[in-house]
């Protein structure tokens, strides 16, 4: 085909002689929401995690435990090295969850709100029971973006023995502060203007595990990293005031 009828295809046709990907953004997504895309989780790697058995179907190649990984991009962290995160939104959920043996699966229920702590009584191992024999098993979100050279979000879960780390990492973040220049005040510092690390540790006992080290590093100094950081906020937050004007107006019939 010769270079001239090549031009006349491409006026005929709309093609484009370069590659405009930028102009061209968001195309193909119009019809997609937030229920249609899957949020990351951000996992520390167990030794008995899926994704660390070689035999495993959820097996990922190179993870150890101690890690970190992103479950929907594949990608693995050093937990030694560690990675750098901006706190982006917090919120302490009371999933209910039920036996292992039981075919219903677990969780039975993403959230029963704190009102259900006044309805469990501990066992001799300290779990949290309901009369039906499922656990609440109380869990703290912490959506987070990865910082990088491509920025990504994802959510971190913390329950159990790191509930205390995420009140460390809660107390690290309300510490933080700024003068405001006009009045000379100090204010609490949106949590998304502050970068942390992540660090894991080996803990021993009964058995080994590996948990969280957590410590602030710097302001965010990127002000595209901040705004997509304060765009996940404000998504989220949306997000939760639907939640909750959802279940006010079911409560209400």
């Amino acid at each position: 085909m010769s270079e001239e009828t090549r031009d006349v295809i491409k006026r005929q046709t709309g093609e484009l002689s370069a590659l405009d990907f930028v102009s061209d953004s968001g195309m193909g997504l119009e019809n997609v929401d937030k229920g249609d895309l899957a949020l990351p989780f951000l996992k520390l790697l167990q030794s008995g995690s899926d994704e660390t058995k070689k035999k495993h179907a959820k097996y990922v190649e190179g993870a150890e435990a101690g890690m970190f990984y992103n479950t929907v991009t594949k990608k693995l962290y050093s937990g030694e090295k560690g990675i750098e995160v901006i706190p982006v939104f917090y919120k302490m959920t009371y999933p209910e969850w039920a036996p292992f043996e039981k075919r219903e699966g677990r969780p039975i229920h993403n959230d029963r709100g704190p009102g259900v702590m006044s309805k469990v009584t501990q066992n001799d191992r300290n779990k949290d029971m309901l009369d039906n024999g499922n656990e609440i098993i109380k869990t703290a979100n912490h959506f987070v973006i990865i910082n990088g050279e491509r920025p990504e979000k994802a959510l971190m879960t913390m329950k159990s023995t790191q509930l205390k780390v995420s009140r460390q990492w809660n107390s690290l973040m309300e510490n933080e502060v700024e003068v405001d220049p006009k009045s000379g005040k100090s204010l609490q510092a949106p949590t998304f203007s502050r970068i942390y690390k992540l660090n894991s540790v080996e803990n021993t006992g009964s058995f080994t595990w590996h948990g969280y080290n957590v410590s602030m590093i710097k302001k965010v100094d990127d002000a595209g990293l901040y705004q997509m950081a304060r765009d996940f906020y404000n998504s989220l937050k949306n997000s939760q005031q639907k939640a909750a004007a959802a279940t006010q107006e079911e409560s209400n019939y």
